[in-house]
């Protein structure tokens, strides 16, 4: 599903975020960015990432945007479990 030319390739390697909230796979939706989803697209998204990622695919990394600084130094305050969603013990 996420090799080239397969149906999601266009979300590998990126936050794509807004757009599962949105089922869109237009670019500009290919983002980490929520500002102006609506509840309903808010609450797609919890359940896509809940009933869908979480019960299919084990976490095995985060995005750059979350473990980096800006200026590309390790976040040293990052930690898994005070991510969305996470819940370490779900993990073993």
């Amino acid at each position: 599903f996420y090799g080239r030319g397969a149906p999601y390739n266009a979300l590998t390697g990126k936050d794509s975020t807004r757009g599962v909230a949105k089922m869109s796979l237009d670019p500009a939706d290919l983002t980490h960015d929520t500002t102006g989803l609506t509840a309903k697209e808010l609450e797609a998204l919890d359940e896509v990432f809940t009933k869908v990622y979480k019960a299919k695919y084990p976490i095995v990394g985060y995005t750059a945007r979350r473990i980096l600084n800006e200026d590309g130094s390790p976040n040293l305050d990052f930690k898994p479990e005070d991510q969305p969603h996470f819940d370490i013990k779900d993990e073993f």
